[in-house]
């Protein structure tokens, strides 16, 4: 009886269903690689000396792992103690307003039927299909008109123009949240304001930490506009921008580069690991909903 159990148990698979198997580990191996190989050769390179790196390639292993001095060069003359604090200000600033206009953006989409409801919504999914490369010919000469180029305040006020996907996320969010609520609240004299500050805004915190993730990374690692609005890089550089420091038209230092990139990097890993579980259950419970 036991014998026949075992055989039950076993599987069969088919040539077919072999090779299906070999294909999708092995994609699954070679996807790994293709994502942790440059990690790996960015960690490798930050410990070498310029020696080692000009005489070796860039998957050997140093000589030594307590070779510090590229992260301190990298602080150093990257100026990334400035470059820190004010990519923490930017982001700060753009995060609390982008989210604060885009609550309240959604609150009204939703929760108010008016002509030009759909409009709004469809003008809103035509400028995402937009490129931003494209409109920053138009952005550029709007900051400069206003005095807004080489401007910490100048910049953070472009940044926080209405981020259209985590619109959608917070309309789409607030479809699942009972008028009967705001019904509620109405009937025991509360304002619109009131509704939207005490009821609406803490229910929708898993699709803002959803947002604030999206806004977030992007804000941090935008180089492009950063290096566009805040020219003085001596005193408005941002850890995007301070990277730069280490490439010319004589070449660029690979292994202080490496060193700047792990320690920008730090931050970022630091919030993750202490906030993980909220990030996860917001991201999981501000999915889009259907």
């Amino acid at each position: 009886m036991a014998q026949t159990a075992v055989k039950k148990r076993r599987k069969h698979y088919s040539a077919s269903a072999v090779i299906w198997i070999f294909v999708k580990y092995a994609s699954l191996v070679f996807f790994s690689l293709v994502a942790l190989i440059p990690l790996y050769s960015c960690v490798v390179t930050a410990f070498k000396t310029e020696a080692e790196y000009n005489g070796t390639n860039v998957m050997t292993m140093p000589q030594s792992w307590l070779n510090f001095d590229n992260f301190i060069q990298a602080w150093q003359k990257a100026n990334m103690g400035r470059a820190f604090i004010n990519s923490f200000i930017i982001l700060v600033c753009v995060l609390a307003g982008s989210i604060i206009i885009g609550t309240q953006l959604a609150y009204v989409l939703n929760r108010f039927k008016f002509p030009g409801n759909g409009l709004i919504r469809n003008l809103f999914l035509f400028a995402s299909l937009l490129p931003g490369i494209a409109m920053q010919v138009t952005v550029y000469e709007i900051m400069m008109n206003l005095g807004f180029i080489n401007h910490l305040y100048g910049y953070i006020i472009m940044s926080m123009g209405t981020d259209i996907i985590s619109v959608y996320i917070f309309i789409q969010f607030m479809e699942n949240i009972s008028v009967s609520l705001d019904e509620s609240a109405i009937i025991d004299g509360a304002s619109y304001f009131q509704i939207y500050w005490k009821i609406i805004l803490p229910l929708l915190k898993p699709a803002i930490v959803t947002a604030m993730v999206l806004k977030g990374v992007g804000v941090y690692n935008e180089y492009y506009a950063s290096n566009l609005y805040l020219q003085n890089k001596d005193k408005l550089g941002v850890v995007a921008t301070a990277l730069y420091t280490f490439t010319g038209p004589l070449g660029s230092k690979y292994n202080l580069i490496c060193a700047g990139v792990i320690i920008s990097m730090l931050p970022a890993l630091i919030v993750f690991l202490l906030c993980q579980k909220q990030i996860y259950s917001g991201i999981t419970s501000g999915a889009v909903k259907g």
